[in-house]
């Protein structure tokens, strides 16, 4: 297991992270797959030959178990666990839903890295890989805390760049537009009709696994190369705000 190179992927349970463990695990690494629902983790790890670790990102006690599973040394780290709550304007928003996204997104992120910074050095190139989104380089109406959290994550993935310069670990944020998945606009808006107009008239929104294969790009470049930030969105969407939509006919 020593010769076999590790990543942890946060997020794992769906979506962009258990697409990104299984094209990191195609890759030939060994994958700890990290998520709050372990059924789901266990059947991942199972397909793909990787160790599951039930891990809640806000929670201090859960990372660490996350990294005492991990161990002394690791390659790759994702953190992608994270999320949107909502789209109301920021003047009537549930102050309890940003404490939510700020937590998932930003705190999150930050303990799993405290957590696993010293296995990823002792690795002699490690890489940290953060999903953001276009959320964190522009703004819209109804992004409230989640275009706010993502706005943080993406500060704080340039402050820990510069960090730690002359260190050898990369850090990479990967910024996705319009990602269609299960969970994602589903677990925002609490609601399928809702949650399918999204989407509505969008010729080819990104796959969890287009994001996963541009993380997986990312970790596999040589180790002198470091993508600083990389943004991916479908043809249809220009920017956060502009998305052709083809007309729908009714049936």
């Amino acid at each position: 297991m020593s010769d076999v190179r590790t990543a942890v992927v946060t997020g794992a349970s769906s979506g962009i992270g258990a697409a990104t463990a299984r094209a990191l695990a195609a890759e030939g690494f060994h994958v700890y797959c990290a998520a709050r629902r372990l059924d789901r983790l266990e059947a991942l790890a199972a397909e793909i030959g990787g160790t599951a670790v039930r891990c809640d990102v806000t929670d201090a006690d859960s990372v660490a178990g996350l990294a005492a599973a991990v161990g002394d040394r690791l390659d790759v780290l994702v953190n992608n666990a994270g999320g949107a709550l909502g789209v109301d304007p920021v003047a009537t928003g549930d102050v309890a839903d940003w404490r939510r996204m700020y937590e998932m997104n930003v705190v999150g992120t930050v303990q799993v890295t405290q957590a696993l910074v010293g296995a990823l050095e002792a690795s002699g190139a490690g890489t940290i890989v953060n999903t953001g989104s276009t959320a964190g380089h522009g703004v819209y109406e109804g992004g409230g805390g989640y275009v706010a959290a993502k706005h943080g994550l993406a500060a704080m993935t340039e402050i820990l760049r510069l960090e730690l310069n002359g260190r050898p670990i990369r850090v990479t944020e990967v910024a996705p537009g319009m990602v269609r998945t299960d969970e994602f606009s589903l677990v925002r808006l609490g609601d399928r009709e809702k949650a399918d107009a999204v989407y509505a008239g969008v010729e080819g929104p990104l796959t969890a696994e287009d994001v996963a294969e541009v993380i997986t790009w990312v970790a596999t470049r040589p180790r002198h190369v470091n993508v600083d930030l990389l943004v991916l969105r479908p043809l249809a969407q220009a920017s956060n705000t502009k998305v052709h939509r083809a007309p729908i006919h009714p049936a």
